[in-house]
């Protein structure tokens, strides 16, 4: 049998039917995407070549575009003709490549990452848009990216921050918008306090996410994620867990959660397309002296309710995968 030759993904883009390696491509300056973050974006990965949720994604990102007012120009088939474009430029049969100290830039397995954003189209500096603005798209094509090895089989480091979570009546956060100022402010603070990444809290003190995970708790035997209500965008990820859990016998609970009962949480995790499902070693609660806290430690790897789920899930992905081998990229 013929050995496979390696496949190197190179980082492509794909602007308005453009394609150019990712270091060469070029925006306009106009672009409303760039001067306001006026735009909507989703993201996924592949495996064995299949996008995994797609359709879900698509629908989440014409919701994105309903609630802030956009039609979307450009149709569905055309938005995943373009990718697959870019994807088939991104792939050479190539040496994997490497960083500075030797560590590889992806996993060798030639999978992708691919995220689109359509923006309002390029206009006039003016904060009113036009509605006579035609939407444009930008397509990004990376290798699946490789996390941190302790992530994965130590867990991440939340912090609950004194940033607060956009409200949905200011700015909804299932928006997923071009617009990411709040968890950017949220994750710069948590690695200030020596976190991997942040846990906001709404201004009505129950916790949300993370800065681009949903977040997922044990809490008395329980399996706990925030209730969509308290300002968390839907995870596409987390809505299969909880589709997962309902047929296998664990359900998962929507609810408030508070500092309180953060404090006796007894495992934790995170979800996201590219984490898949991710544990958290600890949580710093801001019940502590000044800015120092208190850490909540948990189980290193995750204890047992989170190695359950991340085996369904992996089980899932596999089955997911042979029933839409048809949507394969390549």
């Amino acid at each position: 049998m013929p050995v496979a030759t390696p496949v190197t993904v190179r980082p492509t883009a794909n602007i308005d039917g453009a394609i150019a390696p990712l270091e060469e491509a070029r925006i306009p300056v106009l672009d409303r995407g760039f001067l306001y973050g006026d735009s909507v974006y989703e993201v996924f990965r592949t495996y064995d070549g299949v996008p995994l949720f797609w359709r879900e994604h698509f629908d989440r990102m014409e919701n994105s575009a309903r609630l802030i007012h956009m039609p979307i120009a450009q149709s569905r088939d055309e938005l995943m003709s373009e990718i697959r474009r870019a994807v088939a430029q991104s792939r050479e049969p190539q040496s994997r490549k490497t960083v500075p100290g030797g560590a590889s830039t992806e996993d060798g397995s030639g999978e992708v990452y691919v995220r689109w954003h359509v923006s309002r189209g390029v206009g006039p500096v003016d904060l009113y848009p036009d509605p006579n603005l035609k939407t444009s798209f930008m397509i990004l094509v990376k290798p699946v990216p490789v996390w941190k090895k302790e992530h994965r089989e130590v867990g991440m480091r939340l912090a609950v921050t004194s940033v607060r979570r956009n409200a949905d009546n200011a700015l909804s956060p299932n928006i997923k918008s071009g617009n990411y100022l709040n968890n950017i402010l949220g994750l710069a603070e948590a690695v200030e306090l020596g976190a991997d990444d942040c846990l906001m809290l709404n201004a009505a003190g129950y916790a949300t996410e993370a800065s681009n995970s949903n977040t997922f708790f044990v809490i008395d035997g329980r399996v706990v994620t925030p209730a969509d209500s308290d300002g968390n965008l839907r995870g596409i990820t987390g809505a299969a867990l909880r589709k997962i859990g309902a047929a296998a016998g664990w359900p998962i609970h929507e609810e408030h959660v508070s500092v309180a009962d953060l404090a006796r949480v007894e495992e934790a995790f995170v979800t996201s397309a590219t984490r898949e499902v991710m544990p958290v070693s600890a949580i710093r609660l801001p019940n502590g002296p000044d800015r120092e806290g208190t850490w909540r430690e948990l189980p290193a790897g995750g204890g047992p309710t989170t190695r359950q789920i991340a085996q369904a899930y992996k089980v899932y992905v596999v089955e997911y995968v042979a029933e839409n081998a048809a949507a394969r990229l390549w």
